[in-house]
């Protein structure tokens, strides 16, 4: 026999309470934006350029006696960070990009044996990344988040609209016209906001409902993870980026098994009203979006408490993300399909591109 922790007609009323959700997402957007324009999205390394040193103490080193050592050697913006639980390894960050890394190796060295003459150091790791390579790195991480964007988009249009003619259109439209606004001088994080905008303009105006929720609950997720790191003042490196990739892979997954189950549910219950049939969707994939939710936050939080430094935002930004994630498929993205029609239009468009009957779990989604 299977096993099943909830009723298989469990009926929570997840959609009824869909205006808290909106309430609550409003305020962590409206939080995260705050906390983007007064302190400012804290990049790492990989993305503002700059150096950074990790020293290995024999003995535990205080941050503040660090901090106050190294200050009085006049280090060029400097920041330090304990690296570790053990607090014998810190991260010394310099955004300076004009400071030669062999001198100031020397310089950090001479001046942590002279202010802890009894406790050695030694430098394990040491990186220098330039202005242009940082650049680069942003145009890179902002163009591959909107290409995942799109061709999210162009797979739901495809595989429950069946209109891959108008994706796949869509689709070379953008990606042609990302090109042509990229002659003109525009910044990618201009590009990529216009992008958007018109991927989002032309779902609504082609009624590619699914995709539109789909795109919307994809950009809330990235968001408000974004946001609440930037509250945390998480430093956005590679790590970071390659977390929220994952998310928006994440964040589909969840959003098309319910998609796919109100599909089903379009064919089979064409009477009750939308909302109702939103909801009994959500309630019948509640237990594979509990398990599967669950068993990567606790992987995700193992990885968070024993990980250790190098992979802690990975891990964070996963763990706030898949919580999101999870939510956002339930209350964004499904909930917003109420909004852009009701039972009678949905079932006509099954019936318009979708004459053949699948059967419930026939392509293994439960």
């Amino acid at each position: 026999m299977a096993f099943t922790f909830i009723k298989p007609n469990i009926n929570l009323d997840f959609i009824g309470k869909r205006n808290i959700a909106y309430a609550i997402s409003a305020l962590l957007l409206l939080v995260g934006l705050v906390s983007a324009l007064t302190g400012g999205v804290s990049l790492g390394i990989d993305f503002a350029g700059g150096l950074v040193m990790q020293v290995q103490f024999q003995k535990p080193v205080g941050d503040e006696a660090l901090k106050k050592g190294l200050d009085s050697a006049k280090l060029p913006d400097i920041v330090i960070q304990r690296f570790g639980e053990d607090g014998r390894e810190h991260l010394l960050r310099f955004s300076t990009l004009d400071a030669d890394a062999s001198g100031l190796r020397a310089q950090v060295t001479d001046t942590l044996g002279s202010v802890f003459p009894d406790n050695p150091a030694e430098i394990q790791r040491l990186e220098v990344v330039g202005p242009k390579i940082g650049a680069d790195l942003i145009n890179k991480a902002l163009a591959a988040l909107y290409y995942a964007v799109l061709l999210m988009a162009v797979y739901i249009s495809g595989r429950f609209e069946q209109r891959w003619m108008a994706a796949a259109a869509m689709a070379a439209v953008l990606w042609g016209g990302m090109y042509l606004l990229g002659l003109t001088g525009l910044g990618m994080g201009d590009l990529v906001m216009l992008a958007l905008g018109i991927t989002l303009a032309v779902c609504f105006f082609l009624k590619l409902n699914f995709a539109f929720g789909a795109v919307v609950g994809l950009l809330h997720d990235v968001l408000v993870t974004v946001g609440l790191l930037s509250v945390m003042k998480v430093e956005i490196d590679l790590n970071v980026l390659a977390a929220i990739m994952t998310l928006i892979g994440y964040s589909i997954n969840d959003t098309i098994i319910v998609y796919d189950r109100l599909r089903e549910n379009l064919r089979s219950a064409v009477k009750l009203p939308f909302d109702a049939l939103v909801n009994k969707s959500v309630n019948q994939t509640l237990s594979r979006t509990i398990l599967t939710s669950g068993t990567t936050l606790l992987a995700t939080l193992a990885i968070f408490v024993f990980g250790g430094g190098v992979i802690h935002n990975f891990a964070l930004t996963m763990l706030i993300g898949v919580f999101v994630g999870t939510a956002s498929s339930v209350y964004i993205s499904s909930s917003i399909l109420l909004v852009l029609g009701d039972t009678e239009f949905y079932r006509r468009q099954q019936e318009k591109f979708q004459q053949k009957y699948e059967r419930p779990g026939e392509h293994g989604m439960v």
